[in-house]
């Protein structure tokens, strides 16, 4: 990682030295700080920020306090970066009915956006925003539903802890489309967006779920986090031989969960490499007027279990996964 960055570094300078410096002013907006996936988005903001310093420039990681007031807070956040006069935003369309009008207002006032994490391609060019960098929450959650299937279940939930959101109603939907497709079937079960990170309410759910329908043989959790707690509630249940965990997103519990056994799955996004990717384009368009052709820059899905968990933990180790 440390040559990463020196690679970074001195690529950025030769760039200054041969156009003259640049003054990229970018705004980030992700999620809360003890949110473990967006810790992993900070990080690549952070590398990526190494460039547009290195070029004169700056980037503002604008974060939510909590998801109580999801849709407001965000715009807000968006209304901050307008107000800041910055030349680029990387945001989430989480929420689009809301988000939206405020998107367009940063464009149209000639701010260039990136779509990350959040909101596809087709939704980027709607907008008006130069592309978008992430995971397709759709396929992602088509290929969720469909791993259960391979795994012989054929009565699955996918847990929501914050309903409405966008890109958590579009995973959802596609781990229900994919596992019904495959023969089986399933639902989600939404949960207040107070549940996020309050363990013992997403257990408490999951436990009396299970326990109500014995025919319920797979969990599919909207984040690392989540699992966590469904790990809690599906123990509790006494489900934990015959309900197949799965989660979207990685982090450390789940991965060892994974090794030993009593988790089958994670579906990986590469949060590291949407912010490290969004960032640096951005600012590329920006001070250089680059285009990349690529639309949009995928970094998921991909399916983490035991055929690749070391692998996997290797990534981890170098602060990256």
């Amino acid at each position: 990682m440390a040559y990463f960055k020196k690679f970074l570094i001195a690529g950025a300078a030769s760039l200054v030295m041969a156009c003259g410096a640049s003054a990229a002013n970018i705004a980030v907006v992700g999620g809360k700080n003890d949110d473990a996936f967006w810790n992993l988005i900070k990080k690549g903001v952070d590398d990526a920020r190494l460039v547009v310093e290195a070029n004169g420039g700056k980037v503002n990681y604008l974060r939510l306090q909590t998801y109580d007031n999801f849709a407001p807070d965000v715009v807000q956040l968006i209304q901050t970066a307008i107000s800041q006069k910055v030349d680029g935003l990387v945001i989430p369309n989480w929420v689009p009915e809301g988000e939206d009008p405020a998107i367009r207002e940063a464009i149209k006032s000639g701010i260039k956006v990136i779509l990350m994490n959040a909101g596809g391609h087709e939704k980027a060019k709607e907008l008006g925003a130069i592309n978008y960098v992430g995971s397709d929450e759709y396929l992602a959650g088509v290929a969720g539903g469909e791993y259960f299937a391979k795994q012989g279940k054929k009565n699955v939930i996918c847990v929501n802890t914050v309903p409405g959101a966008a890109n958590l109603e579009a995973r959802c939907k596609g781990v229900l489309d994919g596992i019904t497709k495959a023969g089986g079937s399933g639902k989600q079960l939404p949960l207040p967006a107070t549940s996020f990170g309050d363990a013992t309410a997403v257990a408490e759910a999951i436990k009396a779920t299970l326990l109500q329908d014995s025919k319920i043989d797979g969990v599919l959790t909207i984040s690392a986090g989540d699992a966590d707690s469904a790990a809690i509630g599906v123990m509790q249940a006494g489900k934990t031989e015959t309900a197949l965990l799965g989660t979207f997103d990685l982090n450390q519990s789940g991965l060892d969960r994974i090794k030993d056994g009593t988790q089958g799955f994670a579906i990986d996004q590469q949060p590291y490499l949407q912010s490290l990717l969004a960032v640096t384009l951005l600012a590329s368009a920006i001070d250089f007027g680059t285009d990349l052709p690529t639309a949009p820059v995928l970094t998921g899905p991909n399916i983490v279990d035991k055929s690749n968990i070391q692998a996997t933990l290797d990534g981890v180790a170098k602060g990256a996964r």
